[in-house]
């Protein structure tokens, strides 16, 4: 990779409750806290609300720069919950942290309604995993909140197009005249391709990471979420809570590919992987700068 391809933009995400957060010349880190019985690596850990909130104290200590809070597994077959079981999960987790701490916390709902319940707990950003197409309610939530979105793309339920990055374009391209539709600031919005999300074909995961920078081309910050997703265990043939090793690595690819936030399992693991892909990135900045 040249020099003038490490460059990053940095931008600043706006938030909820005032917040905000720069983007853009480090890696951020999200830490994934699953409120589930039956997640696919970890369901079932952190159920109990004051485990759930130690769990998230020590994911910040590890490096995270957001808690992102969950109550519905979303993995290939999981059972649906109703809004009330999600609202019981989180709602207690969300409101007990941002009563310890001045974390930023991410709400990870398809439901307007929790969103909206989440943020007014404490919660700054909403993890739509629909890309804000399955609740019409959510992005006026978003626009009314001033939260953060992360809005996502998925293959599931749908006919895609089988060249993977057009048809990031045209789901995603939906999504944000959904956005827009309903006022949601352009600073607001980071969008992530949703590895895994009915991009069942390993290749296909594969083929998204290499063609990674083409989607720079929609002009908003890029989250991804390769953790622990079975792309990577068919690369090294292992079960999914043995593949923080595989997830790393594929965080320092996707960094060194204008990647700005990494939504993870194991915090401390890839924290440390992307800074050290930060200070190469910086050094080489540097020496560009001086020659």
């Amino acid at each position: 990779m040249t020099k003038s391809g490490m460059r990053r933009r940095e931008r600043t995400w706006r938030l909820a409750h005032g917040r905000s957060l720069d983007l853009g010349a480090r890696a951020v880190v999200m830490g994934i806290l699953n409120v589930t019985p039956d997640s696919f690596s970890d369901g079932g850990r952190f159920l109990d609300a004051d485990r759930a909130c130690a769990r998230a104290m020590s994911m910040l200590e590890e490096g995270a720069h957001i808690v992102d809070i969950g109550g519905e597994s979303t993995r290939p077959g999981g059972p649906p919950v109703t809004a009330a079981e999600e609202q019981a999960r989180i709602l207690p987790v969300i409101a007990a942290l941002a009563a310890r701490t001045g974390a930023l916390i991410s709400v990870d709902t398809y439901r307007a309604q929790t969103a909206r319940l989440a943020i007014e707990a404490g919660a700054h950003i909403v993890n739509d995993v629909w890309g804000l197409q399955r609740d019409p309610d959510m992005a006026g939530v978003v626009a009314r909140t001033g939260a953060g979105v992360v809005v996502m793309h998925t293959s599931r339920g749908r006919d895609v197009d089988p060249d993977p990055v057009r048809d990031q374009q045209v789901f995603l391209g939906r999504s944000l005249e959904i956005a827009r539709a309903s006022a949601v600031a352009d600073d607001a919005i980071v969008l992530d391709p949703g590895f895994g999300f009915g991009k069942e074909s390993a290749d296909l995961n594969f083929a998204l990471m290499r063609r990674f920078g083409e989607l720079h081309a929609l002009g908003y910050p890029l989250l991804v979420g390769t953790s622990r997703k079975r792309f990577i265990g068919h690369a090294t043939g292992r079960d999914a809570q043995d593949r923080d090793a595989g997830t790393a690595a594929t965080s320092v690819i996707l960094r060194l590919s204008g990647a700005d936030i990494f939504r993870v399992h194991d915090v401390a693991l890839n924290a440390d992987a992307l800074k050290v892909v930060d200070a190469m990135v910086a050094g080489g900045m540097a020496e560009e700068t001086v020659s």
